[in-house]
């Protein structure tokens, strides 16, 4: 036999008040959620977007500090001789051959890149 008079969240089949019906509708029902939601929302952007402006400063401190680097290079190739620099450079070669391989070919690439761009 059913149970009209129970306070259960399954639907009823009686007349009773009180209880949560077919429609849902009495009780605390879903009128707020979507304020909720639209806040959660809101809350979870401000989140992500603080996330990616602190990430954006980062990155700003670490290109400003990588460009201060190759500044200094720079200056010290101008002011070095190119002897010296030829000399580094076999040096370097002979300390760590595959590196200097690599990095041969990689510039010979761009270069033949360049070259064949102009034609």
């Amino acid at each position: 036999m059913p149970d009209y008079g129970s306070s259960t969240n399954e639907p009823t089949t009686g007349t009773t008040t009180g209880s949560v019906g077919t429609t849902g509708t009495t009780g605390t029902g879903t009128s707020g959620t979507g304020t909720g939601t639209a806040a959660a929302l809101s809350q979870t952007a401000q989140e992500y977007g603080q996330k990616i402006s602190d990430a954006a400063i980062q990155a700003k401190d670490y290109v400003a500090d990588k460009v201060a680097v190759v500044g200094d290079k720079i200056k010290d190739l101008k002011n070095a001789d190119l002897g010296e620099l030829a000399e580094n450079a076999k040096e370097y070669a002979r300390q760590k051959p595959g590196q200097a391989l690599l990095i041969s070919a990689g510039v010979g690439l761009l270069l033949g890149l360049i070259i064949r761009g102009r034609r």
